[in-house]
Protein backbone atom coordinates (compact mmCIF):
# COMPACT_ATOMS: atom_id res chain seq x y z
CA UNK A 1 0.00 0.00 0.00
CA UNK A 2 1.34 3.41 -0.97
CA UNK A 3 1.12 6.38 1.39
CA UNK A 4 0.99 9.94 0.05
CA UNK A 5 1.14 13.16 2.09
CA UNK A 6 -0.09 16.58 1.08
CA UNK A 7 2.62 19.10 0.18
CA UNK A 8 1.49 22.38 1.78
CA UNK A 9 3.93 24.40 -0.34
CA UNK A 10 2.15 23.29 -3.52
CA UNK A 11 -1.44 22.94 -2.31
CA UNK A 12 -4.30 25.25 -1.40
CA UNK A 13 -7.46 24.68 0.61
CA UNK A 14 -9.93 27.33 -0.51
CA UNK A 15 -13.59 28.28 -0.22
CA UNK A 16 -16.11 30.84 -1.48
CA UNK A 17 -19.31 32.08 0.10
CA UNK A 18 -21.91 34.55 -1.16
CA UNK A 19 -21.85 38.01 0.38
CA UNK A 20 -24.98 40.16 0.25
CA UNK A 21 -26.30 37.76 -2.43
CA UNK A 22 -24.39 39.76 -5.07
CA UNK A 23 -20.74 38.75 -4.81
CA UNK A 24 -18.40 36.14 -3.36
CA UNK A 25 -15.88 36.28 -0.55
CA UNK A 26 -12.96 33.89 -1.00
CA UNK A 27 -10.74 32.47 1.68
CA UNK A 28 -8.31 29.70 2.45
CA UNK A 29 -6.67 27.78 5.24
CA UNK A 30 -2.89 28.20 5.27
CA UNK A 31 -2.03 25.43 7.75
CA UNK A 32 -3.23 21.92 6.97
CA UNK A 33 -2.11 18.32 6.64
CA UNK A 34 -3.39 15.24 4.91
CA UNK A 35 -2.60 11.66 4.03
CA UNK A 36 -3.89 9.39 1.29
CA UNK A 37 -3.32 5.64 1.11
CA UNK A 38 -3.98 3.57 -2.00
CA UNK A 39 -3.09 0.15 -3.35
CA UNK A 40 -3.95 1.07 -6.93
CA UNK A 41 -1.87 3.50 -8.99
CA UNK A 42 -5.02 5.25 -10.27
CA UNK A 43 -6.21 6.02 -6.68
CA UNK A 44 -9.52 4.23 -7.33
CA UNK A 45 -9.26 2.59 -3.89
CA UNK A 46 -7.90 5.61 -2.03
CA UNK A 47 -8.57 6.46 1.61
CA UNK A 48 -8.02 10.07 2.63
CA UNK A 49 -7.56 11.87 5.93
CA UNK A 50 -7.25 15.65 6.17
CA UNK A 51 -7.25 18.42 8.78
CA UNK A 52 -6.96 22.20 8.70
CA UNK A 53 -6.08 24.61 11.51
CA UNK A 54 -9.02 26.99 11.99
CA UNK A 55 -6.68 29.72 13.27
CA UNK A 56 -5.00 29.74 9.84
CA UNK A 57 -8.12 30.98 8.05
CA UNK A 58 -7.34 33.85 5.70
CA UNK A 59 -9.90 35.93 3.81
CA UNK A 60 -7.90 39.16 3.60
CA UNK A 61 -9.09 41.56 6.30
CA UNK A 62 -7.86 40.57 9.78
CA UNK A 63 -11.11 41.79 11.37
CA UNK A 64 -13.18 39.37 9.26
CA UNK A 65 -10.75 36.50 9.95
CA UNK A 66 -11.04 37.10 13.71
CA UNK A 67 -14.84 37.09 13.43
CA UNK A 68 -14.70 33.76 11.54
CA UNK A 69 -12.52 32.27 14.30
CA UNK A 70 -14.96 33.44 17.00
CA UNK A 71 -17.87 31.53 18.51
CA UNK A 72 -20.14 33.19 15.91
CA UNK A 73 -18.62 30.88 13.28
CA UNK A 74 -15.86 28.27 13.73
CA UNK A 75 -15.27 28.72 17.49
CA UNK A 76 -11.53 28.04 17.09
CA UNK A 77 -10.94 28.16 20.85
CA UNK A 78 -13.07 25.05 21.40
CA UNK A 79 -12.76 23.49 17.94
CA UNK A 80 -9.27 24.30 16.62
CA UNK A 81 -9.39 21.96 13.60
CA UNK A 82 -11.73 20.83 10.88
CA UNK A 83 -11.27 17.27 9.65
CA UNK A 84 -12.27 15.03 6.76
CA UNK A 85 -12.09 11.21 6.77
CA UNK A 86 -13.08 9.43 3.58
CA UNK A 87 -15.46 6.48 3.75
CA UNK A 88 -15.76 5.53 0.06
CA UNK A 89 -14.54 6.42 -3.41
CA UNK A 90 -16.50 5.86 -6.61
CA UNK A 91 -14.81 6.08 -10.02
CA UNK A 92 -16.78 8.26 -12.47
CA UNK A 93 -14.70 7.51 -15.54
CA UNK A 94 -11.38 8.80 -16.74
CA UNK A 95 -9.50 10.45 -13.90
CA UNK A 96 -12.60 11.57 -11.96
CA UNK A 97 -13.97 10.17 -8.72
CA UNK A 98 -16.61 10.94 -6.13
CA UNK A 99 -15.10 10.74 -2.66
CA UNK A 100 -17.54 10.53 0.23
CA UNK A 101 -16.47 11.05 3.79
CA UNK A 102 -17.22 12.63 7.12
CA UNK A 103 -16.45 16.32 7.44
CA UNK A 104 -16.24 17.59 11.01
CA UNK A 105 -16.54 21.30 11.79
CA UNK A 106 -17.26 22.67 15.28
CA UNK A 107 -17.60 19.11 16.55
CA UNK A 108 -20.41 18.36 14.07
CA UNK A 109 -19.76 15.50 11.63
CA UNK A 110 -21.74 15.20 8.40
CA UNK A 111 -21.24 13.09 5.28
CA UNK A 112 -20.14 15.06 2.22
CA UNK A 113 -19.29 13.99 -1.31
CA UNK A 114 -16.45 15.72 -3.13
CA UNK A 115 -15.64 15.59 -6.84
CA UNK A 116 -11.99 14.58 -7.25
CA UNK A 117 -10.01 14.87 -10.47
CA UNK A 118 -6.54 13.35 -10.77
CA UNK A 119 -4.42 15.81 -12.75
CA UNK A 120 -1.46 13.51 -13.18
CA UNK A 121 1.43 11.69 -11.57
CA UNK A 122 5.12 12.36 -12.14
CA UNK A 123 8.46 13.30 -10.59
CA UNK A 124 9.13 16.62 -8.86
CA UNK A 125 12.45 18.51 -8.86
CA UNK A 126 13.71 16.35 -5.97
CA UNK A 127 13.05 13.04 -7.71
CA UNK A 128 10.00 12.29 -5.58
CA UNK A 129 6.81 10.95 -7.14
CA UNK A 130 3.96 13.45 -6.84
CA UNK A 131 0.28 13.40 -7.80
CA UNK A 132 -1.91 16.43 -8.44
CA UNK A 133 -5.61 16.68 -7.66
CA UNK A 134 -8.42 19.22 -8.06
CA UNK A 135 -11.20 18.69 -5.53
CA UNK A 136 -14.54 20.49 -5.49
CA UNK A 137 -17.62 20.33 -3.34
CA UNK A 138 -20.34 22.32 -1.63
CA UNK A 139 -21.61 22.32 1.93
CA UNK A 140 -24.27 24.21 3.83
CA UNK A 141 -22.55 26.08 6.67
CA UNK A 142 -25.59 25.80 8.94
CA UNK A 143 -25.33 21.98 8.83
CA UNK A 144 -22.13 22.41 10.86
CA UNK A 145 -23.38 24.97 13.38
CA UNK A 146 -21.99 28.02 11.54
CA UNK A 147 -25.27 29.82 12.14
CA UNK A 148 -24.32 33.48 12.51
CA UNK A 149 -26.40 35.66 10.26
CA UNK A 150 -27.31 39.26 9.82
CA UNK A 151 -29.79 41.04 7.61
CA UNK A 152 -29.14 44.35 5.87
CA UNK A 153 -31.49 47.32 6.20
CA UNK A 154 -32.91 46.37 2.79
CA UNK A 155 -33.62 42.83 4.03
CA UNK A 156 -30.75 41.07 2.27
CA UNK A 157 -28.71 38.27 3.82
CA UNK A 158 -25.11 39.20 4.67
CA UNK A 159 -23.62 35.67 4.43
CA UNK A 160 -24.93 32.91 2.16
CA UNK A 161 -25.55 29.42 3.49
CA UNK A 162 -23.73 27.48 0.76
CA UNK A 163 -19.95 27.29 0.84
CA UNK A 164 -18.12 26.18 -2.29
CA UNK A 165 -14.96 24.22 -1.57
CA UNK A 166 -11.97 24.09 -3.92
CA UNK A 167 -8.81 22.23 -3.08
CA UNK A 168 -5.72 22.05 -5.25
CA UNK A 169 -3.59 19.32 -3.75
CA UNK A 170 -0.17 18.00 -4.60
CA UNK A 171 0.63 14.76 -2.82
CA UNK A 172 4.12 13.33 -2.32
CA UNK A 173 4.56 9.55 -2.33
CA UNK A 174 6.34 8.37 0.79
CA UNK A 175 9.21 5.90 0.42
Amino acid sequence: MATWTIDPMHSEIGFKVRHLVISNVSGKFTEFEGTVTADKDDFSDAKASFSADINSISTGPAQRDEHLKSADFFDATNHPKLTFESTSITPKGGDEFDMTGNLTIRGVSKPVTLNVELGGIGPNAYGQTVAGFEINGKINRKDFGLNWSAVTEAGGIVVGDDIKLHISAELVKQA
